[in-house]
């Protein structure tokens, strides 16, 4: 079973869309996927989720979400705030292992080190590092495409090298129809500040796509390592 990990460089960067179109890629592989969401926020029960919108665009996958709470807040002040359970790193890692698939994709919240619990006297808050590195699987980080990036990216994989955990690569995950100087720019420059290579760069405005424009747009989108035809040398 493969297992990959994905974060951002912060919330709305196009993480969902990534993690839709690594799935639609490898179900028409004809892999068995598995996308685990350990903490929705901002949703309440009943409501669609990060989970609905990849099987709308990907198609039929097994989709496990472990908790979910009300309030559009990180995992650990969300369940503090609704008086619920937190996840644990732990959780996580046992929910993935379980599961009979082919390749597991695993949906963090917002960024590399937002707090999935408080921690207690027995250990510090968890985050999604410790989930990748209790799976020892590596991380996928979708960036945004814009002026900022670069640093925020810079620091998810400083944080990663620091705890022995490959940083696969980056995608970016919103690209506009018309970039600017530095979207242009931060292709070039994202592996060269996270020393890993630029895996991908999706169009922006998937979130609203048919799953067949969607597909069509991971197979130019996204780099043979993922499932895709796109190279760095390939026009967004």
């Amino acid at each position: 079973m493969r297992i990959l990990v994905v974060t951002g460089t912060g919330t709305d960067v196009g993480k969902t869309v990534v993690v839709a179109a690594i799935a639609a890629l490898a179900r028409a592989a004809g892999e068995r996927v598995t996308v685990v969401k350990p903490a929705q926020t901002g949703v309440a029960p009943g409501e669609d989720g990060d989970l609905a919108a990849v099987a709308r665009l990907a198609g039929p996958v097994a989709l496990v979400e472990l908790a979910r709470y009300p309030e559009p807040l990180a995992p650990a002040t969300a369940a503090r705030r609704a008086g619920m359970p937190p996840v644990t790193a732990a959780q996580v890692v046992d929910a993935v292992r379980e599961q009979d698939a082919d390749l597991v994709v695993v949906e963090g919240a917002g960024g590399l080190l937002v707090r999935l619990d408080d921690g207690d006297t027995t250990h510090p808050p968890q985050t999604l590092a410790d989930v990748a590195a209790g799976l020892a699987a590596p991380v996928v980080l979708v960036a945004s495409a814009g002026l900022g990036v670069l640093n925020t990216a810079a620091l998810t994989a400083e944080a990663l090298a620091r705890r022995g955990i490959v940083l696969a690569g980056t995608v970016v995950g919103a690209y506009p129809e018309h970039p600017d100087l530095a979207e242009r720019t931060n292709l070039d420059d994202l592996p060269a500040v996270t020393g890993a290579p630029l895996l991908g760069v999706l169009p922006a405005g998937l979130g609203t796509a048919s799953p067949e424009d969607l597909h069509a747009a991971a197979r130019c989108g996204l780099g043979p390592v993922l499932g895709g035809g796109w190279s760095p040398g390939r026009a967004p």
